[in-house]
């Protein structure tokens, strides 16, 4: 698989990443799922898995650890986790600096490494001043806990506003070298000013759900299948909003495009995203290694011009002022 440089970093990543959202639900993906999704992956050449201290409420970490090693060596693996999220109904996240390296220390422990490669804070955080957020990533980094920093759901000032920030000190602050954010022919929000933002600063973008959390397949054009995220109670409330009109009309442009090229509606998507300016993965969360295995196959197609200009057109988010070029508008 080809390997990108993430941002404006040495360090290089496989251009498709694979998620553990769902990993330790035992409805989703239990220790054998993970393993068979762990090899397939592996042994197509990949190398960025991404994960958070919260998924599985810390079992998608553990069970990676336990993995790693067992299954695939420490040192083919770029391993990215996350901290920040809390289950507080008063304060969803957490940035402060105590919390967040309290938490890498716990990621460090369910995951069996010394290290990780990127982590990343889950999510701003209004209540905390920061630089002082910033100041954790920069201490985790300095000792060797972490070898890069990235953030996750930041908007495009707070993007700009932490990377400009780590940037002024060049040598004794880390800089931010990727942003997780959701993107896909579904959810092209990122471009407005987030995009332009990790653009312009050097930061990788790693769009979660790059498949419009599964309906770019087309698999719920008719129907919800019965074994589908979409048909159980956990996940479905996270698929439905992307079931309406508008997005349907996108998924039929994705099937038409398909058919035209003779590949699957997925490989569509995935390899759109894949080519966006900016991005240096997508992360993709199959539930089987079959899932995985058809979504890594995209790395020989490459979507022609006239493709990406007719879905770009149908998915176009709407810009209005102040929105990047706005003057053109």
């Amino acid at each position: 698989m080809e390997q990108r440089h993430l941002g404006r970093t040495g360090l290089r990543v496989s251009r498709i990443g694979l998620g553990t959202l769902t990993w330790g639900h035992s409805e989703e993906t239990d220790e054998n799922d993970a393993a068979d999704l762990l090899k397939v992956f592996w042994e197509a050449g990949g190398t960025l898995v991404d994960t958070a201290d919260v998924y599985g409420d810390g079992e998608a970490e553990y069970l990676l650890g336990r993995l790693v090693e067992r299954l695939v060596p420490r040192r083919d693996l770029v391993i990215a986790t996350k901290a920040g999220s809390v289950p507080d109904p008063d304060r969803r996240f957490d940035g402060s600096r105590g919390h967040l390296l309290s938490a890498l220390d716990a990621s460090l422990a369910r995951l069996g490494t010394d290290y990780v490669d990127v982590w990343q804070v889950h999510a701003f955080d209004p209540c905390t001043p920061l630089e002082e957020t910033l100041q954790a990533l920069d201490i985790a980094v300095a000792s060797g806990r972490a070898r890069y920093a990235g953030v996750s759901n930041f908007s495009g000032w707070q993007l700009a506003k932490a990377a400009t920030w780590q940037l002024t000190a060049p040598g004794t602050r880390s800089r931010i070298a990727s942003t997780q954010m959701e993107y896909s022919l579904l959810q092209r929000g990122v471009e407005r000013e987030v995009l332009p933002a990790a653009l312009d600063l050097g930061v990788g973008l790693l769009p979660s759900s790059p498949l419009g959390r599964g309906v770019l397949t087309g698999k719920y054009r008719h129907a919800t299948p019965a074994d589908s995220r979409g048909a159980s109670e956990q996940f479905a409330p996270f698929v439905a909003p992307y079931l309406d009109d508008a997005a349907s009309r996108v998924v039929d442009a994705v099937v038409t495009a398909a058919d035209g090229l003779a590949v699957t509606p997925l490989h569509v998507a995935l390899a759109w995203v894949r080519d966006r300016p900016g991005v240096a993965a997508p992360i993709v969360g199959a539930r089987t290694a079959q899932q995985l295995a058809a979504a890594l196959s995209v790395e020989t197609l490459s979507l022609p011009d006239e493709i990406c200009r007719a879905l770009d057109d149908v998915s176009a988010p709407v810009h209005r002022y102040p929105d990047q070029d706005w003057s053109t508008l």
